[in-house]
């Protein structure tokens, strides 16, 4: 049995396309409603791609100073919300912390599209008229930074971006920056705001994402008539801490992170590699000191294109054999689109939610089954069940893959 130190998560904060807060987030989950909408964000009548996972009514003054909302971008402005959620949920009283033992964990995307904006600025109205703040607003390091400011924490702060396991990598390396003892609590997550013309065009460009004009029927992982995936945006921030730091200060425990796995496929650019997505998922087990058995719940990546949900199935069935057809799987990208750097990070607290809460989330739109996918993906509807330990997968684009292990809270 691993005896690595034990970590767990006391509190959750999301900024999602099904809700501001994490209730909102969780009850749009289990009512299996779809936070997918025609695109607001910019006029897309020129568009091929019309649909998103869009945070709306979203007021970020009323999570930071306006000083900050000025200084910063909306990548920024979801990640202090949830991370400002996390730490009320935690009921973390930081004036009776040690904040130098306190860290910051975020992975990060969403602002190369500030940069391109300035350009346009630069080319028509020459270099005196560049934001003298563009550089606290599009560097990849700033949202740890502004998160550690605003709660003035002095421990590790990191900031990490490997595409789509981004979130989930943040998570990993909060959990061992406490096992190795560099922090007794660790603010991590991840965070995204991509939804800009520049964004969308390039994506269509690729064919990653659907040209499915039906918000209901446009993500549909695992589905036979799946056309590719959705883009989204949002946050999820989660309060990890050393077991022994959570029941000295009383602290509600939710669940338990008790694995970690890393890989790379070292393969294709953009296909991924199932041999690797099955060894991650191993590395995360053997990491937890658990078995395949041991899985009760997997929440899929599950984007929705051809290639990685094919992809995923086959990894699954390797790691699993036979009882994979017997392990429910559901996607959250059905119902908000893909969160890119935020998505593990959100996805790790749907997967929490489905410990605490004894219900898992649907994978809606699923109409047709597809051979190459036939695994149990909880289609449509919640399903009432009793969840012990349960797996998060997220790949990235390019190959870096990164599965998280929760346990029920003991």
């Amino acid at each position: 049995m691993n005896q690595q130190k034990r970590v767990v998560v006391t509190g959750l904060g999301a900024v999602t396309p099904l809700g501001l807060n994490v209730s909102e987030f969780w009850q749009g989950l289990i009512d299996g409603r779809n936070g997918i909408a025609p695109i607001t964000a910019f006029d897309a009548a020129n568009y091929p791609i019309k649909i998103i996972g869009e945070v709306k009514g979203f007021d970020p003054e009323k999570y930071m100073p306006l000083k900050r909302v000025d200084r910063t971008s909306r990548v920024t402005h979801f990640a202090l919300a949830a991370a400002r959620m996390a730490v009320e949920s935690a009921k973390l009283d930081l004036a009776l912390e040690n904040k130098e033992r306190i860290g910051t964990v975020i992975g990060s995307g969403g602002m190369p599209a500030l940069l391109i904006g300035m350009a346009d600025t630069f080319k028509n109205k020459g270099p005196n008229r560049i934001d003298p703040l563009i550089g606290s607003k599009i560097s990849a390091h700033v949202v740890a930074v502004h998160v550690g400011m605003e709660f003035g924490l002095r421990g590790p702060n990191t900031t990490v971006n490997s595409a789509c396991a981004s979130g989930s990598d943040a998570i990993g390396a909060a959990l061992d920056h406490i096992r190795m003892g560099r922090a007794d609590v660790v603010i991590t997550g991840g965070t995204d705001a991509t939804v800009t013309p520049i964004t969308i065009a390039a994506m269509n460009i690729v064919g990653a994402l659907t040209k499915n004009p039906d918000p209901d029927t446009a993500c549909r992982p695992f589905d036979l008539n799946r056309s590719g995936f959705v883009f989204g945006e949002g946050a999820g921030m989660l309060v990890l801490e050393s077991y022994e730091h959570a029941i000295s200060r009383g602290a509600r425990i939710m669940a338990e992170i008790a694995g970690v796995g890393w890989t790379f496929d070292a393969y294709n650019e953009t296909a991924p590699y199932a041999e690797m997505q099955a060894k991650v998922m191993k590395n995360a087990l053997q990491d937890a000191g658990l078995q395949a058995d041991d899985v009760d719940y997997i929440n899929a990546h599950g984007t929705s294109t051809r290639l990685n949900d094919s992809t995923e199935t086959k990894a699954i069935k390797m790691v699993f054999g036979p009882r994979a057809y017997k392990i429910p799987i559901s996607s959250n990208k059905s119902m908000i689109g893909h969160l890119v750097a935020a998505a593990g990070a959100v996805e790790a607290i749907a997967t929490v939610l489905t410990l605490i809460h004894d219900i898992i989330p649907p994978t809606i739109h699923y109409q047709t089954p597809d051979p190459e996918c036939d695994l149990d993906y909880v289609p449509n509807k919640a399903r009432p069940q009793r969840v012990e330990v349960a797996l998060s997968n997220s790949f990235g684009l390019g190959g870096q893959n990164c599965c998280l292990i929760f346990k029920r809270a003991d």
